[in-house]
């Protein structure tokens, strides 16, 4: 077995100047194959530049991204940027035919010389990604959602090695994104098919992803499995990004009951509970947020607020007063 990474960026810096400086400063990272790798960060903190230069859509300033133990060149030295091994779907979709069918757009994707096999992996494809349904359309005709999936699927019909999606699901909407995560997820179980993609939404990553990459200001701060990141986050801008989480100074921690010597104190809203009997009930519900089996409830007392999760709805007002229990709890 060949110990040579599968693609692998050493030391890459791409700087954009100006008066915030933003791009990748000298950046290490290793994909997985078979994997479904989520990067990660705020907006402006280089997670599509270190996607562009995975691709070679963007030359590094300084270090080399190899794939299979060979440099992937940029596009100063490659006529068509992109490593061939390897396909870019962004959220826009101007690369598609918008007059042809959604069949044609897909199958246009391959060569024409043998048309069964064209034919069979184009039904193949559509099967995949659930769209047989809207083969006869016009993508003229599709909603956004509906031409990502259009997207992805001439993507992935000419079966590249790595699958690249930078913001993939901004466009579609939300009765249709978890079904379209599922159908790649299943793509990757069955092809092997290695996907990289940029994400800034927590519930995307956290069901989709077998490992995060976490960057701030253009370096990974950290990486690991979804769940390991999510319950055990080494810095507050990870718990930050993947949960709505409640932050409290040390001050404020104190004025909970919380004894701390950090500068803060991270508790997730599901980490809260409501004593329910209890003679002190010094925290009042300012807002009951209705978020369908359960309910956000934002509580007050003495300036600070704290979101909670309630899981049976219709049991608290505005105006009420209770009591809380801290369970777990994280110090930064």
């Amino acid at each position: 077995m060949s110990d040579t990474p599968f693609l692998q960026a050493i030391a890459v810096s791409k700087i954009y100047p100006g008066k915030q400086m933003s791009g990748v400063k000298t950046t290490n990272i290793s994909i997985q194959p078979g994997k479904i790798t989520a990067i990660i960060g705020e907006s402006g903190s280089g997670k599509s530049t270190l996607l562009r230069l995975l691709y070679g859509l963007l030359s590094p300033d300084e270090g080399v991204v190899n794939f299979l133990g060979e440099r992937i060149w940029g596009p100063e030295e490659k006529l068509i940027p992109g490593h061939n091994a390897m396909k870019m779907v962004t959220q826009h979709t101007d690369d598609l035919n918008l007059f042809a069918k959604v069949w044609d757009n897909v199958a246009a994707m391959l060569p024409a010389t043998d048309l069964k096999a064209k034919q069979e992996k184009t039904e193949q494809v559509l099967e995949q990604l659930n769209m047989h349904h809207m083969a006869d359309k016009r993508v003229a005709d599709l909603s956004g959602g509906e031409k990502q999936r259009v997207a992805i699927a001439r993507a992935i019909i000419t079966r590249p090695q790595v699958l690249l999606l930078d913001e993939p699901f901004n466009q579609v909407d939300t009765s249709f994104r978890e079904g379209l995560q599922q159908d790649i997820r299943q793509i990757v179980k069955e092809t092997g098919i290695t996907v990289i993609m940029v994400s800034h939404d927590p519930a995307e990553v956290l069901s989709m992803a077998d490992e995060l990459v976490v960057i701030k200001n253009g370096q990974i701060v950290e990486q690991g499995h979804p769940k390991s990141l999510y319950q055990h986050p080494q810095h507050l801008y990870t718990a930050q990004l993947l949960s709505n989480c409640n932050v409290l100074t040390a001050r404020e921690a104190q004025n909970c009951g919380i004894k701390t010597n950090k500068h803060h104190v991270v508790i997730y809203p599901e980490w809260i509970k409501i004593k329910l009997i209890t003679k002190t009930k010094n925290w009042a519900v300012k807002q009951v947020l209705f978020k369908g089996f359960y309910e956000d409830l934002i509580l007050e007392k003495d300036g600070i607020l704290l979101r909670v999760v309630n899981e049976e709805s219709g049991s608290y007002s505005e105006g009420d007063m209770v009591s809380v229990r801290f369970g777990k709890l994280l110090e930064y």
